[in-house]
């Protein structure tokens, strides 16, 4: 079957739908890592993608901004000089009922009028204003991070922002 596009889940509709103890084959999801980078070190400066309004962003969206990110931070920045967080996890599992297709499929796909629909993936449900990927670096490193930070911005499905913070050193 083909996968629905990303637009038909971005909106929040229903309750949440998390518990997989009682549901069967939901789907692993994509995304690999969530912290990269140099993780000892403090940075004193931390960039971040905040969303503006309440959406789902899926597993596969998440994993495609992560690692958009990651490359170009390693390219441009250098393995020791950044901290790349992923600050949410897809909790909300989402279901899809499957139509056929072809030839006689009209006859097929006729009942079920309100069907509860097979697992497909996940999603992070994110309120407005919630930050979903943070980057720690120094100031020197600034704009070729904020350059990196902005290729993630592009694959995800709601308006976002860049937001630039000084960190107080740790003590």
């Amino acid at each position: 079957m083909v996968r629905k596009p990303a637009k038909m889940y971005r909106n929040i509709s229903k309750k949440a739908y998390t518990r997989r103890e009682y549901m069967g084959g939901v789907p692993g999801s994509k995304i690999v890592q969530f912290d990269m980078g140099n993780l000892r070190q403090e940075f004193p400066i931390e960039l971040s993608i905040e969303v503006l309004e309440a959406c789902q962003i899926r597993h596969t969206a998440l994993e495609a901004a992560r690692v958009g990110i990651n490359r170009k931070l390693v390219k441009d920045v250098g393995r020791m000089n950044f901290h790349l967080k992923l600050r949410i996890f897809p909790h909300h599992v989402l279901r899809e009922n499957k139509q056929a297709t072809g030839a006689g499929a009209d006859r097929v796909s006729e009942g079920m009028r309100m069907a509860f629909g097979k697992a497909v993936g996940t999603a992070a449900r994110v309120s407005a204003d919630q930050k979903i990927f943070s980057v720690y670096t120094t100031p020197q490193y600034l704009e070729k991070a904020k350059n990196a930070i902005k290729t993630g911005t592009y694959k995800l499905p709601a308006p976002t922002r860049i937001v630039i913070e000084e960190r107080a050193p740790a003590q």
